[in-house]
């Protein structure tokens, strides 16, 4: 009587897989025809610069964006798009902190990857920083430790989230993981101090595509929430969290504007 029962339970499991990887298969290749599909899969519908986003396929990708715009969702899709389609693929998550990657890892790779019902099966339960798939692929959430990342390599997708905030020994010691796997570089982050990697690629002319997104274009936030925000911020702060505008440093006595004014060769009075 067991081993009928085992039997019956085993040929229903054998059922139920075969019917999941023609749904499987259907998902990705939805996926792989319009990766927007990760958003609408997934209950959501993306903002257009979004859909564009994640359409790209950009190798070196810079977002400069307002708070709540949705730069982590896209992001975060970008990182499934790499991992379910590209089997083998290593990708890293950094962030300022521990607390920062896990949660990006939580919020914006692990639950729409739920939500499309593992389209392809974890090798092992997810960790709480970690996922690593059946195809190969593996994605790891680390906080901003240079020693703590240099032990990886052949990495294929690099994510920085806040990465105005992210030291920039970080930053120069990571690029050279992406050097054998001729891997990709995706930064996000609402604008901080004008000093920095991610300020300094952001002006720079070097090869990035740039995405701007202040929150005036962004459906979700009205603006009766930003007219309060602009009078209890003020204008200086208003602007960094909402206008995606670099500002001077908040300690700084002279702003860098008098600082260039001053180291001028032009004539002039001091």
């Amino acid at each position: 009587m067991a081993t009928t029962t085992l039997l019956r339970k085993l040929s229903k499991l054998k059922l139920t897989l075969g019917r999941r990887r023609p749904q499987a298969s259907r998902l990705l290749g939805a996926i792989r025809r319009d990766p927007a599909n990760l958003f609408t899969l997934t209950g959501m519908k993306p903002d257009r610069w979004q859909a564009e986003v994640i359409r790209s396929g950009a190798d070196r990708l810079l977002m400069l964006a307002s708070r709540q715009a949705g730069k982590s969702e896209v992001a975060g899709r970008v990182v499934l798009k790499k991992v379910l389609l590209e089997p083998g693929s290593l990708v890293l998550i950094l962030s300022p902190t521990e607390r920062q990657s896990g949660y990006f890892f939580r919020t914006k790779v692990l639950r729409p990857y739920e939500l499309l019902g593992r389209p392809v099966k974890p090798a092992r339960q997810p960790g709480r920083l970690e996922l690593e798939l059946s195809n190969g692929s593996h994605v790891v959430a680390l906080p901003d430790n240079e020693a703590g990342v240099r032990c990886y390599s052949s990495v294929k997708l690099l994510v920085i989230d806040e990465a105005a905030r992210v030291d920039d020994a970080l930053y120069h010691a990571v690029r050279p993981m992406l050097a054998v796997g001729h891997g990709a570089l995706v930064a996000l982050s609402t604008p901080w101090a004008k000093q920095g990697w991610f300020y300094e690629e952001w002006k720079s002319t070097r090869r990035w595509q740039r995405v701007r997104v202040p929150a005036a274009l962004c459906p979700r936030i009205s603006p009766e929430f930003l007219a309060e925000e602009l009078e209890s911020k003020g204008q200086r702060w208003y602007d960094m969290e909402y206008n995606c505008t670099f500002s001077n440093l908040v300690s700084s006595l002279f702003s860098e504007e008098s600082i260039e004014a001053a180291c001028s060769d032009k004539p002039g009075w001091f």
